[in-house]
Protein backbone atom coordinates (compact mmCIF):
# COMPACT_ATOMS: atom_id res chain seq x y z
CA UNK A 1 0.00 0.00 0.00
CA UNK A 2 1.44 3.34 -1.06
CA UNK A 3 1.87 6.25 1.32
CA UNK A 4 -0.11 9.46 1.08
CA UNK A 5 2.31 12.37 1.38
CA UNK A 6 1.05 15.86 2.19
CA UNK A 7 3.25 18.74 1.14
CA UNK A 8 2.60 22.46 0.93
CA UNK A 9 3.49 25.67 2.65
CA UNK A 10 3.13 26.17 6.40
CA UNK A 11 -0.41 26.99 7.42
CA UNK A 12 -2.07 25.08 4.58
CA UNK A 13 -3.40 22.40 6.94
CA UNK A 14 -1.06 19.45 6.38
CA UNK A 15 -0.99 18.25 9.99
CA UNK A 16 -4.67 18.67 10.78
CA UNK A 17 -5.87 17.31 7.44
CA UNK A 18 -3.29 14.52 7.52
CA UNK A 19 -4.61 13.29 10.88
CA UNK A 20 -8.15 13.22 9.47
CA UNK A 21 -7.10 11.36 6.32
CA UNK A 22 -5.24 8.80 8.43
CA UNK A 23 -8.22 8.34 10.78
CA UNK A 24 -10.69 7.88 7.93
CA UNK A 25 -8.43 5.37 6.16
CA UNK A 26 -7.33 3.61 9.38
CA UNK A 27 -3.69 4.38 8.69
CA UNK A 28 -0.81 5.57 10.82
CA UNK A 29 -0.15 9.32 10.68
CA UNK A 30 3.43 10.62 10.71
CA UNK A 31 4.06 14.34 11.09
CA UNK A 32 7.70 14.88 10.10
CA UNK A 33 8.12 17.99 12.25
CA UNK A 34 6.70 16.20 15.31
CA UNK A 35 9.00 13.24 14.67
CA UNK A 36 12.00 15.60 14.55
CA UNK A 37 10.95 17.30 17.79
CA UNK A 38 10.56 13.94 19.56
CA UNK A 39 13.90 12.67 18.30
CA UNK A 40 15.78 15.87 19.13
CA UNK A 41 13.99 16.57 22.42
CA UNK A 42 13.40 20.19 21.44
CA UNK A 43 11.06 22.34 19.38
CA UNK A 44 11.62 23.31 15.76
CA UNK A 45 12.35 26.95 16.74
CA UNK A 46 15.00 25.69 19.21
CA UNK A 47 16.59 23.53 16.50
CA UNK A 48 16.68 26.55 14.16
CA UNK A 49 18.22 28.69 16.92
CA UNK A 50 20.89 26.15 17.88
CA UNK A 51 21.68 24.57 14.50
CA UNK A 52 20.39 27.03 11.91
CA UNK A 53 18.13 26.26 8.99
CA UNK A 54 20.70 23.95 7.39
CA UNK A 55 21.01 21.90 10.59
CA UNK A 56 17.24 21.62 10.75
CA UNK A 57 17.04 20.60 7.07
CA UNK A 58 19.59 17.82 7.70
CA UNK A 59 17.44 16.45 10.53
CA UNK A 60 14.36 16.82 8.37
CA UNK A 61 15.95 14.84 5.52
CA UNK A 62 16.80 11.99 7.90
CA UNK A 63 13.23 11.95 9.28
CA UNK A 64 11.79 11.94 5.75
CA UNK A 65 14.01 9.01 4.74
CA UNK A 66 12.69 7.02 7.71
CA UNK A 67 9.06 7.99 7.05
CA UNK A 68 9.34 7.14 3.34
CA UNK A 69 10.56 3.64 4.23
CA UNK A 70 7.19 2.95 5.87
CA UNK A 71 4.31 1.48 3.93
CA UNK A 72 0.69 2.64 3.92
CA UNK A 73 1.09 5.68 6.16
CA UNK A 74 -0.05 9.28 5.83
CA UNK A 75 2.94 11.62 6.02
CA UNK A 76 2.76 15.37 6.64
CA UNK A 77 5.98 17.13 5.70
CA UNK A 78 7.24 20.50 6.79
CA UNK A 79 6.62 23.32 4.33
CA UNK A 80 10.25 23.50 3.22
CA UNK A 81 10.86 19.77 2.91
CA UNK A 82 10.43 19.99 -0.86
CA UNK A 83 13.48 22.20 -1.36
CA UNK A 84 15.87 19.25 -1.12
CA UNK A 85 15.99 16.87 -4.07
CA UNK A 86 16.70 13.89 -1.79
CA UNK A 87 13.43 14.55 0.05
CA UNK A 88 11.42 14.88 -3.14
CA UNK A 89 12.91 11.64 -4.48
CA UNK A 90 12.26 9.64 -1.29
CA UNK A 91 8.69 10.89 -0.99
CA UNK A 92 7.90 10.34 -4.68
CA UNK A 93 9.09 6.72 -4.48
CA UNK A 94 7.02 6.06 -1.36
CA UNK A 95 3.61 7.24 -2.48
CA UNK A 96 1.26 9.76 -3.96
CA UNK A 97 2.16 13.41 -3.34
CA UNK A 98 -0.68 15.77 -2.41
CA UNK A 99 0.10 19.49 -2.19
CA UNK A 100 -2.16 21.65 -0.06
CA UNK A 101 -2.31 25.28 -1.14
CA UNK A 102 -3.68 28.55 0.22
CA UNK A 103 -3.25 32.23 -0.58
CA UNK A 104 -0.49 34.17 1.20
CA UNK A 105 -3.18 36.10 3.09
CA UNK A 106 -4.82 32.89 4.33
CA UNK A 107 -1.43 31.50 5.35
CA UNK A 108 -0.60 34.65 7.32
CA UNK A 109 -4.00 34.56 9.02
CA UNK A 110 -3.58 30.89 9.95
CA UNK A 111 -0.01 31.23 11.19
CA UNK A 112 -0.72 34.55 12.87
CA UNK A 113 2.93 35.55 12.74
CA UNK A 114 3.51 32.75 15.25
CA UNK A 115 6.83 32.68 17.05
CA UNK A 116 6.73 28.92 16.40
CA UNK A 117 7.43 29.71 12.72
CA UNK A 118 11.12 30.66 12.54
CA UNK A 119 10.99 31.64 8.87
CA UNK A 120 8.25 34.21 9.59
CA UNK A 121 10.15 36.05 12.31
CA UNK A 122 10.69 39.02 10.01
CA UNK A 123 9.45 42.59 9.74
CA UNK A 124 7.02 41.80 6.90
CA UNK A 125 5.79 38.20 7.23
CA UNK A 126 3.35 38.54 4.31
CA UNK A 127 6.16 39.54 1.97
CA UNK A 128 8.28 36.65 3.29
CA UNK A 129 5.41 34.21 2.67
CA UNK A 130 5.09 35.47 -0.92
CA UNK A 131 8.84 35.14 -1.50
CA UNK A 132 9.01 31.62 -0.09
CA UNK A 133 5.93 30.51 -2.02
CA UNK A 134 7.43 31.82 -5.25
CA UNK A 135 10.77 30.10 -4.66
CA UNK A 136 9.04 26.80 -3.86
CA UNK A 137 6.43 26.99 -6.64
CA UNK A 138 8.19 24.50 -8.97
CA UNK A 139 8.47 21.93 -6.19
CA UNK A 140 4.90 22.29 -4.94
CA UNK A 141 3.73 22.25 -8.56
CA UNK A 142 5.19 18.81 -9.18
CA UNK A 143 2.70 17.13 -6.82
CA UNK A 144 0.42 14.42 -8.17
CA UNK A 145 -2.64 16.12 -6.68
CA UNK A 146 -3.17 19.74 -5.59
CA UNK A 147 -5.93 20.73 -3.18
CA UNK A 148 -6.87 24.32 -2.33
CA UNK A 149 -7.62 24.78 1.37
CA UNK A 150 -8.73 28.44 1.47
CA UNK A 151 -12.10 28.83 3.19
CA UNK A 152 -12.60 25.08 3.58
CA UNK A 153 -13.07 22.89 6.63
CA UNK A 154 -10.31 20.33 7.26
CA UNK A 155 -12.84 17.46 6.95
CA UNK A 156 -13.87 18.68 3.50
CA UNK A 157 -10.22 18.85 2.40
CA UNK A 158 -9.56 15.37 3.83
CA UNK A 159 -12.51 13.92 1.91
CA UNK A 160 -11.29 15.50 -1.33
CA UNK A 161 -7.84 13.99 -0.80
CA UNK A 162 -9.23 10.53 -0.09
CA UNK A 163 -11.39 10.66 -3.24
CA UNK A 164 -8.54 11.97 -5.41
CA UNK A 165 -6.12 9.33 -4.13
CA UNK A 166 -8.62 6.50 -4.58
CA UNK A 167 -9.32 7.70 -8.14
CA UNK A 168 -5.60 7.31 -8.91
CA UNK A 169 -5.36 3.73 -7.64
Amino acid sequence: MRNIVLTGFMGTGKSEVGRLVAQKLHRLFLDVDSEIEKEQGMSIPEIFRLHGEEGFRDREAAAIRRAAERCGVVIATGGGAVIRQENRDALRKSGVIVCLTATPETILKRTGGSQERPLLRVEDPLLRIRELLESRRPYYGSADITVVTDGRAPREVAEEIIKAVSDRE
